[in-house]
C-alpha cells in the first residue's frame, strides 16, 4: 500500500468527527443525591457486610459506605445527609416469595378463629386451641353478627384442635342462623343447612365437582369450585376492595417490599383479581411491589389450553403497571394442602389411614410444565409431602431430559416434609426451595400425635438439611398460612419451638445468618431477582427495612419481637403508622 494512501486512512480514523463518533455519549451526571445513615447496614454482601451511610438516588443505590467514604461522591453532587436511622438498623428490604393478596383481601372480611394468635389490621384474634374453646368462641362471634344477608363466616378451624365440626354437628349448634367454616389451610368449607339455604345452594351444583360431600356440606381443594360462585359478597368491590388495603397494611407492616403472588386466579376469575390488585397498589403508592404468578388450577377450571394460557399470560405481562406486574413464571400444583391432611406421603402415610389428594394428574402436570419450561417459564410447585417431592423430582428429571436448562431454578413450594435423600437429589438437579417454617412451629406437635408420628413429624420443613447440603431456600408466609412476618419465619427455622414450647428437630435448626439471607438476598435469589434486591450495594434498588434492633445481636427468642419502624422503597421512606 502507497504510503499516501495510509496517511490518508490514519487522517479518517484521528479526524476529531470520527473520534467524537466512535465514542458513547456521556453518562448523565448523578445529583440530587440522599444519604441515610444508620447505626449500622447489614448489606447482605460477602465483601462488604456492614456499613454506616448508603447514597441513593433516583430509586436506586449510588454507593454503599461511611460518610467518609462516600466523600467523593458528595463532593461533586447536589447531596444531602438524612440522619433519621443514625439509631436504627438498615437491612435490604424483605421479601415475601409466596403469598395470596386474595386470599387476606377475603379472609379479613371475616372473623378469625385458630389455633394460632393473629394480630390483623382488623383487631388482635387469640388463638383457640381446644374443642371447647372454639366453640365458645364461635357461639359470642356468630351472635354478634348482624348482617343477615350473608352467612357468618370464620376463619381458622381444624379438626384436631377444635374437633370434628361438619354439617350435622354445626346445623345443631345453629339450627336457624346460617354458618360456614373455613378450614385454616383455606383449602376447605364446611356449611350448616342455613348457610345451604341461604346461598341456594343444592346437591346438583356438586356434579362435576368430586372433591365435595353434601352429607357433610363439605367442600374442600377443587371442590370449593361448586361453592364459591355461590358466594358473591365476598367479591363485592367495598368489602373486597377494603380487604386488599388490608393485605397492603400486612406487607408494609412485615418490613416487606417485594411479594410474590404465587397462584394468581384463585378465585376462578384472574382478570378482576388483577385489575383490583393493580389498583389498589397504585392509587395508594403502596411501597412495595408485587409479582404476580399464573397458577395451572386457574386455566385448567376454566378448560383453557396450554397454547390459550401462554397467550393470556403475554397478554397480562403487557398490562404491567410499575408496582404490579407479571413476568415468566408459572406455579403447578401436586399435593394438597398441608393444614388438610391432603399432601401425598409415601409408605406409611397418615397414622389414621387416610389419603392426600393429587391436585392435578402426573400427565397433565407433565404436559403442562413442559410447555412452560420449553417456553422459558420459571416454574414453581405446590409440594407438600414426600410423596409428592418424588412426583417433582421425576418431573424435573423428564425435564432435563427432554430439554436440558441451565440454572432454570425450578422452585420446591411449601417444603413441609421431604427426606435427605430427595434433598440431595434437588442439589444435583440445579433446584431451590421456597419453604414455609411456620408449619413446624403450628403443626409439628399435633401431627406427630396424630397423623405422622414422632419421627417425621418432628423433621418437618428440613432446613437443616438443606443448609449442609448448600440447597439455596427462601422463607414465605404463603400468607394467610403464616402472618406476613419475616422476622417470625426466621425465629421459626433458628428455634424450632413449636406452639406448644417444645424444642423438636434440632438438627434442623438453620443458623441465624441463613435465615436473614431467606428473607433477603437468597429470597432474590429463588425469584430470580438477585440483580434487583435482596441486598444493598450499588446498583439495585433503594428497597430497606428499618428495624429498632440488630438481628444478630438479639436474644434468637427475640428475633421475632423486633419492631420495624418502615421500610425505604425505591429510595421513598415509610414509616408504619401507629396507633399510640
Amino acid at each position: 500500500m502507497r504510503p499516501i494512501i495510509i496517511l490518508a486512512i490514519l487522517c479518517l480514523f484521528l479526524s476529531p468527527t470520527s473520534w467524537s463518533a466512535a465514542v458513547p455519549d456521556a453518562p448523565e451526571i448523578i445529583d440530587n443525591l440522599v444519604i441515610y445513615t444508620a447505626k449500622k447496614i447489614i448489606t447482605m454482601e460477602p465483601a462488604l457486610p456492614e456499613a454506616t451511610a448508603v447514597a441513593v438516588a433516583k430509586g436506586k443505590i449510588v454507593a454503599v459506605g461511611s460518610l467518609k467514604s462516600l466523600s467523593s461522591w458528595t463532593n461533586q453532587t447536589n447531596s444531602r445527609i438524612d440522619r433519621r436511622f443514625e439509631g436504627k438498623v438498615i437491612m435490604p428490604g424483605f421479601i415475601d416469595p409466596h403469598v395470596h393478596p386474595s386470599l387476606p383481601a377475603v379472609l379479613t372480611q371475616f372473623a378469625f378463629i385458630a389455633p394460632d394468635d393473629w394480630s390483623l389490621p382488623t383487631g388482635d384474634f387469640p388463638g383457640a386451641k381446644s374443642p371447647a374453646a372454639y366453640i365458645k368462641r364461635l357461639k359470642k362471634l356468630a351472635n354478634q353478627h348482624s348482617d343477615k344477608t350473608i352467612p357468618f363466616i370464620a376463619w381458622g378451624y381444624h379438626p384436631l384442635w377444635h374437633g370434628t365440626l361438619f354439617r350435622e354437628e354445626l346445623t345443631e349448634l345453629f339450627p336457624d342462623q346460617p354458618v360456614m367454616l373455613w378450614h385454616r389451610s383455606f383449602h376447605e368449607l364446611i356449611v350448616n343447612d342455613a348457610a345451604l339455604n341461604l346461598l341456594e345452594v343444592t346437591e346438583a351444583d356438586l356434579v362435576g365437582h368430586p372433591l365435595t360431600n353434601w352429607a357433610k356440606g363439605h367442600f374442600y381443594e377443587n371442590g370449593m369450585y361448586a361453592l364459591i360462585p355461590k358466594m358473591p359478597f365476598i367479591f363485592d368491590p367495598a368489602r373486597f376492595g377494603k380487604g386488599m388495603q388490608n393485605f397492603i397494611q400486612m406487607v408494609h407492616q412485615g418490613g416487606v417490599t417485594t411479594a410474590l403472588d404465587m397462584g394468581t386466579g384463585v378465585f376462578g376469575n384472574p382478570d378482576a383479581e388483577i385489575n383490583l390488585i393493580r389498583h389498589t397498589v397504585e392509587s395508594s403508592q403502596a411501597p412495595a411491589r408485587i409479582i404476580l404468578t399464573p397458577i395451572i388450577t386457574d386455566f385448567i377450571s376454566r378448560k383453557r389450553t396450554i397454547e390459550q394460557a401462554l397467550q393470556q399470560i403475554d397478554k397480562w405481562r403487557d398490562e404491567s403497571s410499575h408496582r404490579v406486574k407479571f413476568d415468566r413464571r408459572f406455579k403447578l400444583m401436586i399435593d394438597g394442602a398441608i393444614y388438610s391432611g391432603l399432601a401425598q406421603f409415601k409408605f406409611p402415610g397418615y397414622i389414621d389411614g387416610h389419603e392426600g389428594v393429587w391436585m392435578v394428574s402426573k400427565e397433565v402436570t407433565q404436559r403442562w410444565a413442559q410447555a412452560f419450561w420449553d417456553a422459558g417459564y420459571q416454574l414453581h410447585a405446590h409440594t407438600n409431602g414426600d410423596g409428592s417431592a418424588e412426583v417433582l423430582i421425576d418431573l424435573l428429571k423428564t425435564l432435563q431430559k427432554n430439554t436440558p436448562t441451565v440454572d432454570h431454578r425450578l422452585s420446591l413450594e411449601h417444603f413441609a416434609y421431604t427426606t435427605e435423600d430427595q434433598n440431595r437429589q434437588l442439589k444435583e438437579l440445579g433446584a431451590v426451595v421456597s419453604a414455609n417454617p411456620y408449619y413446624h412451629f403450628i403443626l409439628s406437635d399435633i401431627y406427630s400425635d396424630q397423623w405422622l408420628g414422632a419421627d417425621r413429624g418432628n423433621q418437618m420443613v428440613r432446613l437443616g438439611s438443606l443448609e449442609r447440603l448448600g440447597v439455596p431456600f427462601a422463607f414465605h408466609s404463603d400468607s394467610p398460612m403464616a402472618p406476613l412476618e419475616p422476622l417470625m419465619l426466621v425465629s421459626a427455622a433458628v428455634n424450632r419451638i413449636t406452639i406448644n414450647g417444645n424444642l423438636t428437630g434440632s438438627l434442623e435448626r438453620v443458623s441465624l445468618d441463613a435465615a436473614l439471607r431467606a428473607i433477603t438476598i437468597n429470597a432474590a435469589w429463588v425469584m430470580g431477582y438477585e440483580d434487583e434486591i435482596g441486598s444493598i450495594r450499588a446498583g439495585k434498588k433503594a428497597d430497606f427495612t428499618i428495624l429498632e434492633a440488630d438481628p444478630y445481636r438479639v436474644n434468637p427468642k427475640r428475633i421475632k419481637d423486633i419492631e420495624i419502624w418502615g421500610t425505604v422503597f425505591e429510595g421513598t421512606p415509610a414509616p408504619i403508622m401507629r396507633d399510640d
